[in-house]
C-alpha cells in the first residue's frame, strides 16, 4: 500500500511562513497586554482617610467641614487627611472647629522638639511605652526625610506628632511670615508622604517670642495651625545633666497655676542622651503626684 501523498503549494508555505513570522513578531506585546490586565489602573481620588491608611484607633482625624461631626478628641492626637494647599483647591476649610480647652487639677502635656533622631526617639519611646505614657513630637523636615521609619513608629504607637518647620534655620525660617509657613508647607508635604496625613499643631525653633510678629499670627490662623508654647522648660537644650534636667522639671511644676496645664518642652533631637536619661525620673514623679499625661491638641490650654 502506498503512503499517501501531501501536496504542498507555493503560496500555502508562503502563507504559513508568513503566519509564523507575524505570530513571533506579536508574542512580546501579547505578553505585555496580558501582563497590564492585572495591573491596577491610577485614578484620581481624595486623599486616603485614616480608615484608609491605619487602623490605629489612637488618633483623631479632623473633619472635611466644621460641624460634620462633634470634636470630640478625648486626648488624642489630631490629624488632617487634607495638606493646606488641598483643603484650597476643594474649596475645603482651612479653620479648625472649637474646642472646649481640658483642664483638671494635675494634667501635664510632654513635648520633645528637634527629632526624629536614631538615638534618642527610640529610647524616649521605649521609657513612654515601658510606663504607658503619651507624650507629643514637634518633628523637623530635615530629621524626617533621614528617619521616616521612625514617623511611622510615632504614629503606628498613638504619640502625637507636630510640625517643628523643615529646616530649623533661624536665619531662613524667620525671614517673613511667608517663608514660615512655607516651611511648615513642606514639613507637611514629608509627613503625609510617610503617614498619609498631617499634624495641625506646630511650634517655632527657639520659640515664637522675639520672632514673631502680628503678621505671623494672622498667617498661621489663615492656614488653620495651632502655635504650641510651653511654660516648664527642662534646660536640657543647655549641657545640663540628666539630674540637673530633672530637678528643673519638677521644681517649675511646683507652681500651682502651672499645675492644670503644664506643658514640659524637652528635646529628643542628636545629643540629647542626658534628656533621655532623665526622662524616667520626671515621669514617675509626677505619676507618684498624682498628674494625668495628655497628648497636645485642640483641647490644650494656651501655655501662658
Amino acid at each position: 500500500m502506498k503512503s499517501p501523498r501531501f501536496v504542498f503549494s507555493r503560496r500555502a508555505f508562503a502563507l504559513s511562513l508568513f503566519s509564523a513570522i507575524l505570530l513571533c513578531a506579536a508574542f512580546p506585546l501579547i505578553t505585555w497586554a496580558i501582563q497590564l490586565w492585572d495591573v491596577p489602573i491610577a485614578v484620581d481620588e481624595p486623599s486616603p482617610t485614616l480608615s484608609q491608611s491605619n487602623s490605629s484607633p489612637a488618633i483623631f482625624m479632623l473633619p472635611e467641614h466644621p460641624g460634620d461631626e462633634p470634636l470630640a478628641e478625648e486626648g488624642r492626637p489630631l490629624y488632617d487627611s487634607y495638606l493646606t494647599i488641598e483643603r484650597l483647591r476643594a474649596n475645603l476649610p482651612l479653620s479648625l472647629p472649637t474646642a472646649q480647652p481640658y483642664k483638671a487639677a494635675k494634667v501635664v502635656y510632654l513635648t520633645f522638639d528637634d527629632g526624629p533622631d536614631p538615638q534618642n526617639t527610640p529610647a524616649v519611646l521605649d521609657i513612654l511605652k515601658k510606663e504607658q505614657v503619651k507624650a507629643t513630637f514637634f518633628l523637623v523636615g530635615t530629621q524626617i526625610e533621614k528617619h521616616p521609619d521612625l514617623v511611622k513608629r510615632l504614629f503606628a504607637e498613638g504619640q502625637a506628632i507636630g510640625n517643628h518647620t523643615y529646616d530649623h534655620i533661624y536665619k531662613s525660617l524667620y525671614q517673613s511670615p511667608q517663608s514660615y509657613v512655607a516651611q511648615l508647607n513642606h514639613t507637611d508635604e514629608l509627613l503625609k508622604s510617610i503617614i498619609l496625613c498631617r499634624p495641625r499643631i506646630s511650634r517655632a525653633p527657639g520659640g515664637s517670642t522675639g520672632s514673631f510678629n502680628k503678621g505671623y499670627w494672622e498667617l498661621l490662623k489663615q492656614n488653620g495651625y495651632i502655635e504650641v508654647g510651653w511654660n516648664v522648660s527642662s534646660g536640657d537644650a543647655s549641657a545640663a545633666k540628666a539630674a540637673a534636667i530633672e530637678s528643673n522639671v519638677l521644681t517649675q511644676m511646683k507652681q500651682t497655676f502651672l499645675q492644670s496645664h503644664a506643658i514640659v518642652l524637652m528635646h529628643d533631637g542628636p545629643g540629647h542622651i542626658e534628656t533621655v536619661r532623665a526622662l524616667p525620673g520626671i515621669i514617675q514623679a509626677l505619676k507618684a503626684q498624682g498628674y494625668e499625661f495628655r497628648v497636645v491638641n485642640t483641647q490644650t490650654p494656651a501655655a501662658w
